[in-house]
């Protein structure tokens, strides 16, 4: 029988806790010789306790990424008023998982809040006003972890689908080298940090082609990206295999590694006009059309998200020695952003780990593709 939406929201302390029956090698045991396996860890988890060592979500994952508390309105949500909990909290549950951090995100155009752009009276600020504005958030907010968090995503989200760059307030009011001087901040804050540019349907031809321009011009400036971001909103429908493929390539070209930052696979239909990706604008009305696994994912339906996962994860393999992670955005379906994007309260299924965080046909999968060292 399918949970409630209610009781969905409550077994995610199994991940802390260890209710859950799991593997006793985790993934991230298993991968340990290959890339990291990491997960976003939401605000609601960063105000609960600290997990066990030998909880699911240490045992599963070594890497951790916050999935809002480090944006900019939750971290700086007023000028110069910094809050740090959340993000704290995550610092301390990566270190009692013996894990990573992935500091997300420095720089996004979305959940960044107005008054950044915009002086007192409401008007566009300048150039040097807004510079001076980036540099402080980014000094702040990385020389606070300097040492702590493994790589940051500096930029996040900043190339249209053809590849050139997004018309967005940062780029407006400081130009186009706005990307170049967050880096250079971000270097400068923290020199021992890996910094990473960050994208969605990062498997489309024209996209990467601009993502491989982007980090060649930083590279003429002496600026490292030591990885860009393929955000993995996947589906049972896209991409394919090879799209996939040719994209890890063509960046490994660039001389950068690659990582899998968000990767999920959602099995549930899209609106005909709706857009891939993760353009958090995006809203559509309910239908039960688009919601039709409300009452549990068939065994069908569970066998083609486990095939899907398995060809990923052998595409990843093939390609270990230049992908440094693997992150699934979430750590169970019942916390899983996909339930709400880009219709509001459907029941979907993208991840490894159900709703109980058991691991699933497609947990097997993967886990049967490695062996522990």
């Amino acid at each position: 029988m399918m949970l409630s939406r209610l009781t969905a929201s409550l077994v995610l302390p199994c991940l802390l806790t260890g209710c859950a029956a799991n593997a006793a090698a985790g993934l991230a045991d298993k991968y340990t010789r290959h890339f990291l396996i990491g997960t976003a860890v939401k605000s609601s988890e960063l105000r609960s306790t600290l997990p066990s060592k030998d909880a699911p979500v240490c045992r599963e994952f070594n890497a951790f990424t916050a999935e809002n508390a480090m944006k900019w309105q939750h971290i700086q949500p007023e000028p110069g008023v910094f809050s740090f909990v959340m993000a704290d909290q995550l610092i301390r549950i990566a270190e009692q998982c013996n894990g990573k951090v992935i500091g997300h995100t420095l720089v996004w155009h979305q959940q960044t809040p107005e008054w950044v752009f915009e002086d007192d009276a409401g008007n566009m600020i300048s150039r040097e006003a807004l510079l001076a504005r980036l540099r402080e958030h980014i000094f702040t907010v990385v020389g606070r972890y300097k040492g702590r968090v493994t790589g940051w995503d500096v930029v996040n989200e900043a190339l249209n689908e053809d590849g050139s760059l997004r018309d967005t307030p940062w780029r407006r009011i400081i130009g186009d080298d706005y990307i170049e001087y967050a880096f250079k901040y971000a270097r400068q804050a923290d020199p021992s940090a890996e910094l990473y540019y960050n994208d969605y349907n990062m498997y489309k031809p024209q996209k990467v082609a601009g993502a491989v321009r982007l980090v060649k011009q930083l590279a003429s400036k002496g600026i490292k990206v030591h990885a860009v971001g393929m955000q993995g909103h996947y589906s049972l429908f896209y991409p394919s295999l090879n799209e996939v493929e040719q994209s890890i390539a063509a960046l490994i070209n660039a001389g950068t590694k690659v990582a899998i930052t968000e990767l999920d696979v959602t099995v549930l239909p899209l609106p005909e006009n709706a857009h891939t990706g993760a353009d958090i604008t995006q809203s559509f009305t309910a239908h039960p059309v688009y919601d039709p696994y409300v009452d549990g994912l068939p065994e069908e339906q569970q066998q083609l998200l486990a095939d899907k996962y398995k060809d990923l994860f052998s595409l990843f393999l093939q390609h270990a020695g230049h992908i440094s992670r693997v992150t699934l955005w979430g750590s169970t379906d019942g916390d899983s952003w996909r339930n709400n994007w880009p219709i509001r309260g459907r029941t979907d299924y993208p991840l490894l780990l159900d709703r109980e965080g058991k691991p699933k046909a497609a947990y097997q999968a993967v886990a049967e593709l490695v062996t522990p060292e």
